[in-house]
């Protein structure tokens, strides 16, 4: 059995360039608590020159999710059948 290695790459659920996402994905975390945790933690200390320039920076080193790694989260809905014209 071979395990398939992790990878961090922006998530294809994308609000502005999906950096947040990509990291809640790998860390299996809801996407929209840690998008909320980022946007508090760059507000809160007075850091959002940094914070901006940090998601910047992740920005453009971060690879795009490959096809075939898209993630689904466990409550998306899958429907499968046959589908006939009546």
């Amino acid at each position: 059995m071979s395990k398939k290695k992790k990878k961090l790459t922006k998530s294809n659920d994308k609000v502005i360039s999906g950096v947040l996402g990509g990291v809640a994905e790998y860390f299996d975390w809801d996407k929209t608590i840690t998008r909320l945790v980022a946007a508090v933690l760059c507000v809160f200390p007075g850091h959002i020159f940094g914070g901006i320039l940090a998601y910047l920076i992740a920005s453009v080193v971060m690879p795009e999710a490959d096809d075939d790694d898209r993630h689904r989260d466990d409550d998306d809905e899958v429907i499968e059948g046959e589908f006939k014209e009546k």
